[in-house]
């Protein structure tokens, strides 16, 4: 197990826009490795309900560009505090900030390495996840939530509109329907309703959430690493592919993995039943 971490420790920004983090600011994240092949990124803002300032942002795209390079990591798990997981955006940031200036914070480059991270993601959201903070868990390959979560974007309410993939990635996870209710009315939905959509993987006792990630995690970072990557990747690939394409990739992906010595290992131990050993190669 390594210690807590500023994610700016080991290496610099992937980001021109993201300032380097001094230790003192970079606690607002927090980066762990409880078990082999998993790290946790756990906001750390709860006097601001873990609101996404640019700060925070430049650290999250710090942390995550370090993560996907690191061979010793296979799974991250993002989380947040147990009655927030994130508030969304800073209000007071944006207030007097005019169209240039906002288009200049190229906001799509600080969050690139999330949304590019080839390793899986799994969100664990406890209480709200509001704007900025639903498009961050939105972003994840699987959300867990605990029972008195709740999912909005409320961005309609103060005159603009969700900017990091809000219309975006939720129509593509609830459809439609759902997605115009949420984005039109601001409205939250509570964790059962989000599950029965399909934005929530699965709803837990909130004491049950972050235990269930970890668990989850350490039992996706025993899977054959190249396996776990082409999955993602196919997958990722596939949702705005037509349905002939998605298919060439999948076939062309499965065919790769038996180069691997993963694919060797694997069915040889299924044949001996016997634990395989995966390597990554």
């Amino acid at each position: 197990m390594r210690p807590d971490t500023p994610p700016s420790a080991s290496a610099p920004s992937s980001s021109a826009s993201a300032a380097p983090a001094s230790p003192a600011d970079s606690r607002e994240l927090l980066v762990d490795y409880p078990h082999e092949g998993v790290a946790v990124v756990r906001l750390n803002r709860p006097q601001a309900t873990n609101a996404l300032s640019l700060h925070l942002q430049a650290l999250l795209s710090q942390a995550f560009t370090q993560l996907a390079a690191d061979p010793a990591v296979r799974v991250i798990v993002l989380t947040g505090g147990e009655k927030v997981f994130a508030a969304g955006g800073d209000i007071k940031s944006m207030e007097g900030a005019g169209p240039i200036e906002i288009m200049q914070r190229h906001t799509e480059r600080v969050w690139a390495p999330i949304e590019r991270c080839p390793k899986p993601i799994i969100a664990a959201v406890c209480g709200y996840a509001f704007g900025g903070g639903a498009e961050l868990a939105m972003h994840c390959d699987i959300i867990l939530a605990g029972e008195g979560a709740s999912f909005s974007q409320p961005e309609i309410r103060i005159g603009i509109m969700p900017g990091i993939g809000g219309t975006q990635r939720l129509v593509r996870a609830v459809g439609k329907f759902n997605a115009m209710r949420m984005l039109l009315t601001g409205k939250p939905v509570g964790a059962e309703e989000a599950r029965a959509m399909g934005l929530v993987s699965q709803v837990l006792p909130d004491d049950q959430v972050l235990p269930e990630a970890l668990k989850m995690a350490a039992l996706i970072a025993a899977m054959p690493p190249l396996a776990v990557v082409q999955i993602k990747e196919v997958v990722l690939a596939g949702v705005d592919a037509s349905l002939e394409t998605a298919l060439m990739l999948e076939r062309k992906a499965n065919q790769l993995l038996f180069a691997t010595r993963d694919q060797k290992e694997g069915m040889q131990a299924f044949i001996e039943k016997r634990k395989p050993t995966f390597e990554g190669r």
